[in-house]
């Protein structure tokens, strides 16, 4: 996968932010000031960070050599995946829309009211 259809992906997620926190080597994509992902933009190939469900973490990482522990990250909730060709568009997606919806079911109602858009759970 591209960068760019990566970004447009992450990017289309209600209520995101695309900022560059920790330098302009990592591209963090946040709902309502909350991480989901993290890009390392720059690696060759492309890597990026996505929040994980702890009961699941072990299972991915079993069933792809390519999703290995969150570099920089609690290993039990983040896991990095190197976009080396290993998983298809739509299992990228699946892990995506997975991070997203776990930061979204811990945001409050004030969190997810204050967007204008009510409930972000798609």
């Amino acid at each position: 996968m591209e960068l760019s259809q990566l970004k447009t992906y992450l990017s289309s997620k209600l209520a995101t932010t695309e900022e560059l926190p920790f330098g302009p080597e990592c591209l963090v994509y946040k709902v309502c000031g909350k991480m989901f992902a993290l890009v390392m933009w720059q690696e060759t190939p492309l890597r990026l960070n996505l929040k994980a469900d702890p009961a699941q973490v072990d299972l991915q990482r079993a069933m792809f050599t390519s999703i290995t522990p969150g570099y920089h990250m609690n290993k039990r909730h983040w896991n990095t995946i190197t976009l080396n060709g290993e998983l298809t568009d739509a299992q990228l997606f699946a892990l995506i829309d997975d991070s997203y919806q776990l930061v979204v079911a811990n945001l409050t109602k004030k969190e997810r009211d204050s967007t204008g858009k009510g409930a972000l759970i798609e």
